[in-house]
């Protein structure tokens, strides 16, 4: 049996592997895919298996994905295309007998208003409909997520927003990645459906808080309504489609629904999440 990581030259899917390594999986054992060959070269020479697998022109059989395997899909990054990729990947798996397929998806994916989940959502339909066994991994939000506004707020002394009193329940990439690889490779998951976040929810006046002790200089917060959000990162370079996306993010934030502490990533990974502060301090 190998486990086959998909998007391991992207940056949850690369942690995943070295996860995996670190837990003392046999890299022959491993599996990793991704759109460029080149970028795994390191992983080859440690000995994992590294192949191609671009989710635009996904192959109708391969040899490296077989009865047994289990198969972690990491979710595409081209919003708008994801659910056909997505359904491209199901498909072979199905065709290739995989024992288990571990999907990377979005908090409460069937139920929430959040902007990122409908192609989640649509995914998981797909993954359920094939027969496959799954496992559903909803990733709530990456503290790395905010490396941008902290690289702001270190020139401006600034961070915009327009999330009001929302919190977010983040923790750092690397402790998802960990939570991965705790379900690739134990048994009871089959079926299950993980709701993964940090262990305390921030609001954005405690970020601008942080970031002021870490830089040492004051970072003040502007709170933006969404339209004057909008507009002022329209003004910055972005273009309407990108800047209504992130003020959609922060509405969604400013309602809750990443404020959800579910206490699972901590229980997945048998330790505590990392608190923001800590994080942060790794950035300076």
């Amino acid at each position: 049996m190998s486990i086959v990581v998909t998007g391991a030259t992207g940056q949850l899917g690369r942690l995943v592997v070295e996860e995996l390594l670190e837990c003392g999986v046999d890299p022959a054992g491993i599996v990793a895919t991704g759109r460029s060959i080149e970028r795994l070269t390191e992983l080859a020479e440690r000995g994992v298996r590294v192949e191609r697998l671009d989710f635009s022109a996904v192959p109708e059989a391969v040899d490296w994905l077989g009865d047994g395997d289990v198969l972690l899909l990491v979710s595409g990054s081209e919003l708008g295309r994801r659910v056909a990729q997505h359904a491209a990947v199901v498909d072979l798996a199905a065709r290739s007998g995989v024992h288990r397929l571990v999907y990377t998806s979005a908090p409460a994916a069937d139920d929430t208003a959040l902007v990122v989940a409908p192609e989640h959502a649509a995914t998981e339909r797909l993954i359920r409909d094939s027969g496959l066994r799954f496992t559903f991994l909803r990733n709530g939000w990456y503290t790395e997520n905010y490396l941008t506004v902290f690289g702001q707020a270190r020139e401006t002394g600034v961070v915009a927003d327009s999330a009001g009193d929302g919190r977010v329940a983040s923790a750092p990439r690397a402790e998802y990645a960990a939570a991965a690889a705790a379900v690739l490779t134990g048994d009871g998951h089959e079926g299950a459906v993980y709701e993964l976040s940090g262990d305390a929810a921030w609001s954005f006046d405690e970020l601008a808080q942080e970031f002021t002790e870490v830089l040492g200089r004051e970072v003040t917060r502007s709170r933006f309504t969404p339209e004057a959000h909008r507009e002022a990162l329209v003004s910055h370079g972005l273009d309407e489609g990108t800047a209504g996306f992130l003020v959609a993010l922060d509405r969604n934030i400013s309602d809750g629904l990443l404020a959800v502490t579910s206490g699972e990533l901590a229980k997945l990974i048998g330790r505590p999440t990392t608190a923001l502060a800590e994080t942060v301090r790794g950035w300076a």
